[in-house]
């Protein structure tokens, strides 16, 4: 995992994926359904708010509902710095 993703999640970010169902402007009968996911922070979820807000301004298949997870990869209770490793044989 990048560094990136380690330092998001010690910031509090958590993962966040969410299933979009949306119609086709040629097809308004068909739902099809996209998969987005990123780090992102509860319970305001900026990310994927941004996310759709681009979605209702540049694409075309207008949105028909959201769903999404959310979890903490890393709890506080779970993360310690460690100093040194023993390996014993």
């Amino acid at each position: 995992m990048p560094a990136r993703d380690t330092e998001l999640m010690l910031r509090g970010y958590g993962l966040t994926t969410a299933e979009m169902f949306y119609r086709m402007p040629d097809y308004r009968n068909v739902l099809n359904s996209f998969t987005w996911q990123d780090y992102d922070l509860a319970p305001d979820y900026p990310r994927l708010f941004d996310f759709i807000a681009f979605w209702q301004k540049e694409i075309e298949g207008a949105l028909h509902s959201v769903r999404f997870v959310h979890r903490r990869p890393i709890a506080p209770g779970e993360w310690r710095n460690v100093t040194g490793e023993f390996n014993l044989p």
